[in-house]
């Protein structure tokens, strides 16, 4: 019975997590969608840095110190310095907003919790991405949330 009701909840989170992206098929992954993805970086960006100092003072209240929350990207896990959206198009790119705070962990490229922006996966000949609905959900709303829910549990 335990079985039964925790494969409902799994599949409720699921269909959530899925309800707050578009999966773009490969035919569709041009330079269109790229600039739909350079901005939807760039929205992160703003609203990183705004949100991060709406929220500086609230963390250091509870004791964690040095708010972070930029746009994270890596090829295939690799952060690498000169690492643009200009590249989202290329094969397992990833966008993400992070969020983090001094004393979490001390792995260099961990984080308390990331909103993906955009993934682009290709297995085999045919690719997929998935990008952040901004016509379902709103980013800013989900930052704040996120750094709510971490000031209350973490």
């Amino acid at each position: 019975m335990f079985n039964i009701f925790k494969l409902l909840f799994t599949a409720k989170k699921r269909d959530k997590v899925s309800d707050e992206y578009v999966k773009v098929p490969a035919n569709e992954i041009n330079e269109d969608l790229k600039s739909h993805v350079i901005a939807l970086e760039k929205l992160g960006e703003k609203y990183s840095e705004v949100i991060q100092k709406e929220y500086t003072s609230k963390f250091e209240c509870n004791g964690k110190k040095n708010l972070k929350i930029w746009i994270c990207r890596d090829i295939d896990g690799d952060q690498l310095p000169e690492l643009t959206s200009n590249h989202c198009l290329e094969v397992e790119y990833r966008s993400q907003v992070a969020i983090n705070f001094e004393g979490f962990t001390d792995e260099e490229d961990a984080y308390v919790y990331y909103i993906q922006l955009w993934y682009y996966f290709r297995g085999g000949r045919k690719g997929i991405g998935t990008l952040y609905d901004l016509s379902k959900c709103d980013l800013e709303a989900h930052i704040k949330n996120q750094l709510e829910v971490i000031l209350r549990e973490v």
